[in-house]
């Protein structure tokens, strides 16, 4: 029987890469959305993958939606909290709102998937976590205080999991893209692309299937030792 496997944000961009990915890997995939009912019914025709609703800003529609993934599909052994948004601003002009509505997705969002997975795992003596960090996570960004903020958090929620963990062979690793080609960035006009890509060392931005690579290599049984560590995928913009 193959592993099942949640991916937060799974059915578009990174996350929709990352489904994908893990199912051709032999893995049933569950994939979650918040809003787009459209997209997600267009991915599941398209991938045969299921899809299921609910905000993981919201720890109660996160368990509850736990719940029907695992008495549909059977234990989630794998887990890949991948879901995020932005809500950009420079700080001086930064709304309290804007400040929570990143961190309950961001970093809530990461305790509220894994949270409710963690005992299972516990009691299997076996998991896979991976969480999708961000450069911007590792080195700031303008206009980012928030985004940064939860993205430099969820590595804290990998080394402390990582150390909890590890007796019961549960890993949890993270991955930090760099800039990637997803439909959000290539939506900006093009001479802003043309300057970010002039940032990267590689010429170029990273493909999403770039990034579901090296998760499917982070969740393989055989990954047990690669624990709390950090990958970075940014075509060496950026080094730690």
């Amino acid at each position: 029987m193959s592993r099942v496997a949640l991916v937060t944000g799974g059915s578009r961009g990174i996350g929709a890469a990352i489904s994908k990915e893990l199912k051709e890997k032999g893995y049933t995939v569950a994939a979650t959305y918040a809003g787009n009912d459209e997209a997600a019914a267009a991915f599941t025709e398209e991938t045969g993958i299921k899809t299921y609703k609910w905000n993981v800003a919201d720890y109660d529609s996160s368990k509850d939606g736990i719940a029907k993934v695992e008495a549909d599909l059977g234990p989630i052994e794998v887990v890949v909290a991948n879901a995020g948004i932005t809500r950009d601003a420079p700080f001086h002009k930064m709304t309290p709102e804007q400040w929570h509505e990143v961190i309950d997705t961001n970093l809530t969002g990461v305790f509220n998937t894994i949270h409710p997975i963690w005992p299972g795992m516990r009691e299997r003596k076996f998991g896979r976590i991976v969480v999708i960090s961000s450069i911007n996570g590792q080195k700031g960004q303008f206009a980012q205080v928030n985004y940064a903020a939860t993205k430099a958090g969820d590595l804290g929620i990998v080394k402390s999991l990582a150390q909890e963990g590890a007796r019961a062979n549960i890993t949890a690793n993270a991955i930090c893209p760099g800039y990637i080609g997803t439909d959000m960035v290539m939506a900006v006009p093009e001479k802003v692309r043309e300057s970010i890509i002039a940032q990267i060392p590689a010429g170029r931005l990273g493909e999403p299937e770039e990034i579901a690579r090296a998760v499917s290599f982070l969740v393989a049984d055989d990954a047990g030792f690669i624990n709390g560590s950090t990958i970075s995928a940014n075509g060496a913009q950026f080094f730690v």
